[in-house]
């Protein structure tokens, strides 16, 4: 793995020792979140010349699944993060270098369209409500989806659908809702926020899409669906890789207190091992495929996209059933709710409701 997707043992422990804090705080801790911007860790996407690591896709996706394998909240909340900051390469220069110039300089949002934009000349009149904004008490710029409206009517695309754009907005501008209130990645912190009636000049409307890009390095090039679906997929694959840690910690001692039981249990461990690892290579070698390709032609096949997908879904699945056949194996610990299975537990089953890779069929 490349050093810039690695961290120093001592700020790994701090990172580990802070989860449990970061769980009770309700968000990520001060420590943690000056570990993750001293790396640049939120920029990871961006290039070089606007503070980013200029990391690409394969990258990245190893150093989430590093950080989702410390602790879910704090993986999850790097992706959504990092994933939103990455939209500044759609922005025009000097809005972007404006957003980008604090240090801690962070974006997320919603990818949701339940707001309204009225078109005006020079700008837009924006109001709406948006749930799920992971990281929102750190956050400096927020990111929302509207359907944008013209002289009281609400104007569609060439195929007849609502015409959608993106926004950004300060953080000044928007009011928070505390409503993140879930069983796991109790941390990510991911309240709703709202705008009533705001004006934003024109500069501050973007689309995600590769010929929008403002950027000519290949990760503007990779569709974000398939990037989304990717990164939601490696931090399932750095909890399941957590929940297999702990698991294997209980049943070590399982074993020595009841050794008649090591047979079954060596045997139920190494099958659903191997399962899970199976799922997270395949995922793996299909992601790298696909992204060398968008690196040599700058395109990324319809095929190579669906492949990706698949793959990121099936490993969410996998995973989710991995930690199904082990958990009542667990013992009385793991229903602690202080305990560390029990929170990673929680985290991969809450991280399990994100649509986007478990559909509705």
């Amino acid at each position: 793995m490349n050093d810039r997707a690695t961290i120093p043992p001592e700020w790994l422990q701090c990172l580990q020792a802070e989860a449990p804090v970061a769980e009770k705080l309700g968000r990520l801790t001060a420590k943690q979140l000056e570990v993750l911007c001293t790396r640049k860790a939120f920029r990871m996407f961006l290039p070089q010349r606007m503070g980013g690591l200029a990391m690409g896709l394969p990258e990245a996706l190893h150093f989430e699944e590093q950080m989702a394998r410390i602790d879910g909240s704090l993986g999850w909340t790097l992706t959504l993060c990092a994933g939103a900051t990455l939209f500044a390469g759609y922005m025009q220069a000097p809005l972007a270098e404006r957003l980008l110039a604090p240090p801690e300089a962070c974006f997320g949002g919603s990818g949701a369209s339940t707001g309204i934009a009225i078109e005006e000349q020079e700008g837009y009149c924006i109001s709406g409500f948006w749930k799920y904004a992971t990281g929102a008490p750190h956050l400096t710029a927020f990111t929302a989806n509207c359907k944008i409206w013209q002289d009281g009517k609400e104007l569609s695309d060439t195929n007849g659908r609502p015409r959608i754009r993106s926004f950004v907005f300060l953080k000044e501008e928007v009011k928070l809702h505390e409503d993140w209130h879930t069983m796991g990645l109790c941390a990510t912190a991911g309240h709703a926020f709202e705008v009533a009636e705001l004006w934003v000049p024109a500069e501050r409307s973007f689309q995600i899409l590769p010929e929008n890009a403002l950027c000519p390095e290949p990760i503007f090039q990779f569709p974000f669906q398939a990037f989304a679906e990717a990164t939601l997929a490696a931090n399932h694959a750095g909890m399941g890789q957590h929940f297999l840690d702990c698991c294997e910690k209980i049943f070590s001692e399982k074993k020595l207190r009841n050794p008649k039981s090591a047979p079954f249990i060596e045997k139920l461990f190494q099958e659903a091992e191997s399962t899970f690892h199976d799922s997270r290579e395949h995922f793996f070698d299909v992601v790298e495929s696909s992204w060398e390709a968008c690196c040599a032609e700058r395109i990324c096949s319809e095929k190579s996209l669906q492949e990706v997908g698949a793959a990121s879904r099936v490993l969410a699945r996998l995973t989710r059933e991995m930690a199904s056949r082990l958990f009542p194996y667990c013992g009385m610990a793991a229903l602690d709710p202080g305990s560390e299975i029990n929170r990673v537990w929680r985290d991969l089953f809450t991280a399990s409701q994100h649509s986007l890779l478990n559909p509705l069929e």
